[in-house]
């Protein structure tokens, strides 16, 4: 009889926090769940952990693969899970013993909701930089779908290792992508165009690992600039398909910065709103930069606002600004970082 869950374990030398994520699993109260671990080729003792979990443990199963990265990790799971639900974990990861519960019986409740997060906390709190205090604040209050569909192009709205998926939309939408930026985004983002319903549980289920050996912190597809291309390709594809007047208010570095992938997809953008003025008046990549008084006059057809700003500060402001003007955030304008 298939297991409820599949928790989707890739390893790359994680021999150091593996045996603590590991214990982890054990402790959970739902029971009734494998664990599809795949080894990418460590050269550590990972293998020989996942190993002996597996001779004590049926629910551990080992798959060993030459290293070929985290995306044919994940899609070599994925093949491989028998459950209707993945959940996904790091080795370097620690779950709260009712995560897997809690997060089967959010679904089972929520036949709508296709995939399900929690809220995450970042530890050892020493080692946690201010950035990511930052993304945690954030991440921590998007608890609804419509929260993290509305925010989605500023950051990763859930965490990768601390959701929950239904495996035949994973499936169906072809897995991981092996892309030139985050793959766990880039899935969010094809999830999230497809119709899928996001779904988080106000609770505190993963414990996120933070240390100088994350893929976040040395893999130049987690950088900035790889995020804002994953973004300007999604936005591109997805809110602005079709689209023939964007309007960017930002002309600052974020607005420089999103505004060259923009225009590396095509994206018609016909004006930039700053309120610099030193910078009104002038322009950016050949396009005029106007004042926000002049803004009303470009809102015209099926115009679209992409509020480029990295300040919470600042985006609240131009946030308020568009709400006078009637715009509806998710549908009219878009907040991009």
């Amino acid at each position: 009889m298939d297991p409820r869950v599949s928790v989707l374990l890739p390893v790359r030398n994680g021999g150091s926090w593996l045996q603590a994520g590991l214990e982890s699993l054990a402790r959970q109260t739902l029971t009734d769940f494998e664990v599809v671990a795949v080894d990418d080729g460590s050269t550590d003792d990972s293998a020989r952990i996942l190993l002996r979990w597996a001779a004590r443990d049926r629910r551990v199963r080992l798959i060993r693969q030459p290293a070929s990265g985290l995306v044919s990790a994940l899609n070599n799971g994925l093949a491989d899970c028998r459950a209707p639900l993945v959940a996904r974990m790091d080795a370097d990861d620690i779950c709260h013993p009712r995560r897997l519960e809690l997060q089967v019986e959010h679904l089972g409740a929520r036949p709508d909701a296709g995939v399900v997060s929690c809220l995450v906390q970042h530890f050892p709190r020493r080692e946690v930089r201010e950035g990511f205090r930052l993304y945690e604040e954030w991440l921590n209050r998007l608890s609804t779908h419509d929260d993290m569909a509305r925010e989605r192009f500023i950051e990763s709205p859930v965490a990768h290792p601390s959701v929950m998926v239904r495996t035949d939309i994973l499936r169906d939408t072809g897995g991981w992508w092996d892309v030139e930026w985050p793959e766990d985004y880039d899935l969010w983002l094809r999830l999230f165009e497809s119709g899928v319903v996001f779904a988080k549980i106000e609770r505190t289920l993963l414990f996120w690992r933070e240390h100088g050996s994350r893929l976040t912190r040395n893999d130049p597809r987690y950088s900035t600039a790889a995020f804002l291309r994953c973004k300007a390709h999604h936005l591109a594809r997805g809110p602005l398909t079709g689209v023939s007047n964007i309007v960017l208010w930002g002309a600052g570095r974020t607005g420089r910065r999103i505004s060259k992938y923009l225009l590396a997809e095509a994206v018609p953008i016909g004006a930039v709103v700053d309120i610099d003025p030193a910078k009104i008046g002038g322009t950016l990549r050949g396009i005029p930069v106007i004042s926000p008084d002049e803004l009303p006059s470009h809102l015209g057809g099926d115009a679209v606002i992409l509020a480029a700003v990295a300040s919470r500060g600042a985006r609240n402001l131009i946030r308020a600004e568009l709400v006078k003007l009637r715009l509806v955030e998710g549908d009219r304008f878009w907040c991009v970082s």
